[in-house]
């Protein structure tokens, strides 16, 4: 028998979050996970995660600094690599259920399931608990957007309700290139921003965590923080580039 390594979760969803998130100009619920393999299996929840990206990660950022904060995002991260299909109906009830106030008071909610993780839950949910939250109208007034790494999930969601925005890592720039050349949005990390990045359009990425919702074929500038600042491996873009 399998010892339960987690303890209950009252709730997955969070309103609100990081500093960024709370400048959204709609309530936004966002599922915060370990990162990478900070987690009992050891399982990376970040399989495209590089040097850098690591060494800039925003687990400790913020609220995250607090070791309770930490432990609570490592435990519901064990409950869902311990017990998914437990987790993915618990996170589709919570969905449902601002789904429904949205249909009650026409409110608009945004939606992101990947704060620190880059795991599709999308697809998962469709998958084990018949929610399609792409298609299916009863969640027309949920904007769900993500930050990914991987390419893939980029190629695959392009032109759904699903607003991916692909991040630049030191390693990843033909990636980059091509999330461009396919009409789809970057996210790249600069010391200072520049008005254009290898001819296309730079915007202001940290106004709100909203932005990639806003803009087609655009590069998200996000300003480098805390250990970013310090970065030495590629990861934050040091000079404009035109």
């Amino acid at each position: 028998m399998q010892v339960k390594q987690y303890k209950d979760v009252k709730n997955l969803l969070s309103k609100g979050g990081n500093a960024k998130i709370n400048k959204n100009e709609v309530t936004t619920y966002n599922l915060s996970l370990a990162p990478h393999t900070q987690n009992a299996k050891g399982i990376n929840l970040c399989p495209k995660a590089s040097k850098g990206c690591a060494l800039a990660c925003l687990f400790t950022a913020g609220r995250g600094k607090f070791t309770n904060v930490q432990q609570a995002r490592i435990n519901k991260t064990n409950y869902y690599l311990f017990d998914k299909q437990k987790f993915l109906n618990q996170l589709a009830k919570e969905i449902n259920k601002i789904a429904l106030k949205s249909i009650i008071t026409n409110e608009k909610f945004a939606l992101r399931l990947n704060t620190l993780s880059d795991v599709d839950f999308v697809y998962q949910l469709k998958k084990y608990c018949d929610l399609d939250i792409l298609n299916d109208r009863t969640y027309k007034n949920i904007i769900v957007y993500d930050y990914t790494a991987i390419i893939g999930k980029v190629k695959k969601y392009l032109g759904t309700r699903y607003h991916l925005t692909l991040s630049r890592k030191e390693d990843n720039e033909q990636d980059i290139m091509e999330a461009l050349k396919m009409g789809g949005n970057v996210a790249i990390v600069f010391k200072e921003l520049p008005k254009t990045y290898k001819g296309y359009r730079v915007v202001d990425g940290d106004k709100t965590d909203l932005e990639m919702t806003k803009y087609k074929n655009v590069v998200l500038g996000l300003k480098a923080k805390g250990d970013a600042k310090k970065d030495t491996t590629g990861f934050v873009i040091q000079n404009k580039i035109k």
